[in-house]
């Protein structure tokens, strides 16, 4: 028997959160905002059927509330984040804008599709 209880013995299987503290305190808020925006773009892509698996993903529901929720990121953040990171994110945003409007079979309307809201209009 060990003197050491089960409860503080580090396992392999639980993450240790005081060092995923540490280090998300040290990285900066706009690598944070950056990261997640890329990530919303990635999955946005997948779900639009943009990747070498093409329709196998492809879910324009899903597509949409992505899209949104980048854009509705991307507006909040713009002035935090500065031009140099923000340019890039916007012109990927737009193409993806335009992706889902050729992918509808029905396109929304301009300022109607996703993210629209925050972007403005987006013509083909």
């Amino acid at each position: 028997m060990s003197d050491t209880p089960a409860e503080s013995v580090p396992s392999a299987e639980a993450p240790d959160f005081d060092a995923l503290t540490r280090d998300i305190a040290e990285v900066p808020a706009v690598e944070v905002i950056v990261t997640v925006a890329v990530n919303l773009m990635s999955a946005a892509a997948v779900k639009l059927g943009l990747t070498e698996e093409g329709d196998a993903y492809k879910d324009l529901d899903e597509a949409r509330k992505l899209v949104t929720a980048l854009a509705g990121l991307l507006d909040a953040s713009t002035t935090e984040i500065s031009s140099f990171h923000a340019a890039p994110l916007r012109d990927g945003l737009k193409s993806l804008q335009l992706a889902f409007r050729e992918a509808s079979v029905v396109p929304d309307e301009p300022g109607k599709g996703p993210g629209e809201k925050y972007t403005g209009p987006i013509y083909a």
